[in-house]
């Protein structure tokens, strides 16, 4: 009896972690992206507007990310989705990073 229940206790209780879905890569990578972001700002080469559409991109990402979560399974096509969504945002950043002109001394 005692055996039995101790079984079914520690069954409910493995559940829930293994529904737990992990996705390491798309958090690192959206930490690193954010991280790129904050680098911008401090450094000057990102403008308040650039910015903000940029954290508007990351959120984008972050909510994609957690409806992909919500059924508790990641599958390969939605890490996919998942991938291909955080390379477009990294080429935003970039390019927003690099687009300052530089203007040329009138003589």
């Amino acid at each position: 009896m005692k055996t039995t229940l101790l079984a079914a206790l520690c069954a409910t209780l493995a559940l829930p972690a293994m529904a737990q879905v992990n996705t390491p890569r798309v958090d690192e990578r959206q930490a690193n992206q954010e991280a790129r972001i904050q680098q911008g700002v401090a450094s000057g080469q990102l403008t308040p507007r650039e910015t903000a559409k940029l954290e508007k991109g990351q959120a984008k990402v972050q909510a994609l990310e957690d409806k992909a979560k919500a059924d508790g399974k990641v599958t390969p096509k939605e890490r996919a989705k998942l991938a291909k969504a955080q390379n477009k945002q990294s080429k935003k950043i970039y390019k927003e990073k690099h687009d300052k002109q530089v203007t040329t001394p009138k003589i």
